[in-house]
């Protein structure tokens, strides 16, 4: 039955692609441009690959947006067909209810490949004051109730008597961003776990411990600066109190005007992301949708550029991607090559 199901799927899935027109459709014919969305701090390293496969084929290059991760899983999981996009970038690992999203919609078939290692930089204007931090000091600046009560803390240093008594102004991804989702389940938590009476309320009520540890104030510290990285960059770079949240890549790309700050006394560097030492280490993925393998041309082929380009001598080190390790990339270079469907007894 569920063969049958999947066959039909497909089946949809191939005349919708090679209909004329309908929602998102091209007036004159199929889609011919892969089209990827997701992650901002994914993008570049999508684009450099697009890039690369367009001169090595001579096909169109394909079309990557930034939407975020959040926002590039709902426009993924929403269905097969030429509306709907073939890739999604994504700076955390898909979730389970994404997955079951996906499924509801039709999209029965999920490829997931590890692309690289990226980290949650925390950065300050090259002039900055040479701020040191720890999760526990981003979590009381941040979090909306840090320990259960309502934050109050205007200045560093109501946060931390060592920290200076300057304002609290931190620019960061938004709420579709998986930079976001990472900053709360590796920095807030771990602050917000530092208490023990957190770690107990995770077990007794696990609502209220997510909400406790991970939800953002709103009342103006924590700027939300949208999904374009480089205006945070462009922000912290000309205010010396502000500090700011983004990909490494776009800490190295920038060490001209901004710098980064440590993380319990370990600094945001290709080495210690590399080897998780610092504490907002994490994977990158991209999600390809298997039923549209066929239907669309050349999808197999810039998936399988990826594996030319994210070795130690490939250019995307030099764009600030933090290389896998050797036997990571092997697993995913052979997923790439049975198109292997994801598990999702794995996600969370």
């Amino acid at each position: 039955m569920h063969t049958t199901k999947t066959f039909f799927i497909a089946a949809v899935s191939a005349m919708a692609l090679s209909a004329c027109g309908g929602s998102g459709g091209s007036s004159s014919g199929a889609r011919d441009q892969i089209k990827a969305v997701g992650s901002s701090t994914v993008y570049p390293f999508a684009t450099a690959v697009a890039e690369a496969y367009a001169k090595s084929t001579g096909e169109k290059s394909p079309v990557i947006e930034s939407t975020g991760t959040g926002a590039g899983m709902k426009l993924f999981c929403a269905g097969v067909g030429a509306q709907h996009p073939d890739i999604e970038d994504a700076s955390r690992r898909m979730k389970k209810s994404e997955y079951e999203m996906c499924q509801k919609n039709g999209v029965t078939d999920i490829v997931e490949i590890q692309v690289g290692i990226d980290g949650i930089a925390f950065a300050e204007a090259k002039n900055g004051p040479g701020m040191k931090l720890t999760p526990t000091d981003i979590y009381k600046a941040l979090a909306a109730n840090p320990f259960g009560k309502p934050n109050t803390a205007k200045t560093w240093k109501d946060v931390n008597p060592s920290l200076p008594a300057e304002p609290i102004l931190v620019y960061g991804p938004p709420s579709t961003s998986g930079t976001r989702d990472a900053l709360k389940e590796l920095i807030l938590e771990a602050g917000c776990q530092t208490d023990p009476a957190m770690k107990a309320l995770k077990d007794s009520d696990k609502d209220k411990y997510e909400a406790t540890c991970h939800d953002i104030r709103e009342d103006g510290p924590y700027v939300d600066a949208g999904e374009n990285d480089n205006l945070i960059v462009q922000k912290i770079s000309q205010n010396p109190k502000a500090i700011g949240i983004f990909g490494y890549s776009f800490l190295e790309e920038n060490a001209d005007t901004i710098k980064g700050i440590a993380m319990s006394d370990v600094e945001p560097t290709y080495e210690t992301i590399s080897n998780f030492s610092y504490p907002g280490a994490r994977p990158l993925y991209i999600y390809v949708k298997k039923q549209h393998l066929a239907p669309i041309k050349g999808l197999q082929g810039y998936v399988e550029e990826w594996v030319k380009h994210w070795g130690p001598d490939g250019d995307l080190k030099a764009k600030g991607l933090i290389v896998a390790p050797e036997d990571v990339r092997a697993k995913n270079a052979e997923v790439i090559a049975n198109m292997t469907p994801l598990d999702p007894s794995v996600l969370k």
